[in-house]
């Protein structure tokens, strides 16, 4: 439990924990190593996750990520996959298709390789989905949105109240069911379903209203006057920022562009945080007591970008163990030192205590 006197920690570093964290999930189809992700994930949150209503939505994209692992199964089974197997499990009606639809059959053979493929293909995302679960869970988005450049508030604003759309609209659900249950009404089913949704989307436009009206009485949209010149700046540092990170990254996934990557995508970045500087000036708002990013936020962020780095080094090094094959069947082991590695990912529940409500 934090202490009073103690600041909370920056949401954005919450985030940059998380990103680092569905790196990592991308670079491997290692079942033992994803499901440490999401253990992982799971425990930082259970420990710090503060009460709050944006904080219970950890559990709908626990469910989101189960129903997105159940389609990729069920998309293997109907439609097939590319992966060659000799180990039948079934055999489905298959269903003819035209010439033009070549490459692609409903039923027919369904082999344990190809489920096994679309089951560590779906691991994959359901872990990435996860992670991203957890930030919203762990990171307050009102104090994100505070923390944004000048030039980004706009851009955020619309990205917070997207963010916090899913757990204003469970809190709503959850309310709702359980003043159905106190009246003796039936508030699961089709028809409990039903019944609710009425009162959820009416509860939702309203509070977009509400939004709308806060929004224009504090000057949102408003913009102050800079010289044509700043602006022709701003826009050129911005937009060859952007292009210089765009060509740099590709620099780094390519081969031939090792030399000319890293430079490119540094000098991309700095050009872009320029722009983004200028760029603040136009935005007409203060910030009351600002979030700090101090050692605790650097730490935290700092183990997940540790554990992408790591398992992206892991993905180079030691590829079979990352991606356990299918074809042959081969069973996935648990690789130590990158299992080590994603233990870095814990270290937030010991430095970021668990907020005060």
């Amino acid at each position: 439990m934090a202490s009073r006197g103690r600041p909370a920690l920056h949401p954005g570093a919450w985030w940059l924990w998380a990103l680092g964290l569905g790196t990592a999930a991308t670079r491997t189809t290692n079942p033992l190593l994803l499901a440490l992700l999401v253990a992982t994930s799971a425990y930082v949150v259970a420990t710090c996750r503060p009460r709050a209503p944006w904080s219970r939505s950890y559990s709908a994209f626990l469910k989101l990520a189960l129903a997105v692992l159940v389609i990729r199964l069920f998309f293997a089974v109907a439609l097939g996959s590319p992966i060659p197997g000799t180990h039948v499990i079934v055999t489905l009606p298959e269903v003819p298709l035209p010439h033009w639809a070549q490459g692609f059959r409903l039923g027919g053979r369904v082999t344990a390789e190809s489920l096994v493929f679309a089951l560590y293909d779906g691991l994959k995302l359901a872990t990435l989905l996860i992670c991203v679960g957890a930030a919203n869970a762990l990171a307050n988005p009102s104090r994100l949105l505070k923390s944004l450049p000048g030039a980004l508030y706009e851009a955020g604003v619309a990205i917070v109240v997207a963010l916090t759309f899913a757990p204003n609209l469970i809190a709503d659900v959850q309310r709702l069911r359980a003043a159905r249950r106190l009246r003796g009404r039936p508030d699961r089913g089709v028809r409990g379903l039903l019944q609710v949704g009425l009162p959820v989307l009416e509860g939702a436009l309203e509070r977009s209203v509400a939004l709308a009206a806060a929004m224009d009485a504090r000057g949102y949209g408003r913009t102050a006057e800079v010289p044509p010149a700043v602006r022709r700046t701003t826009a050129a540092l911005t937009l060859g920022g952007l292009l210089g990170v765009c060509a740099g990254t590709y620099g780094l996934l390519t081969a031939a562009g090792g030399t000319y990557g890293l430079p490119l995508l540094l000098a991309g970045l700095a050009a872009a945080l320029a722009g983004l500087h200028l760029g603040g000036r136009r935005s007409l708002r203060t910030r009351y007591r600002p979030d700090r990013w101090d050692a605790r936020a650097w730490l935290v962020a700092g183990s997940g970008a540790a554990v992408a780095a790591l398992l992206m080094l892991a993905s180079t090094s030691d590829p079979e163990a990352l991606h356990p094959g299918v074809v042959p069947l081969v069973a996935p082991t648990l690789p130590l030192w990158p299992a080590a590695a994603v233990l870095i990912g814990l270290l937030p529940s010991i430095v970021a205590p668990k907020e005060p409500s």
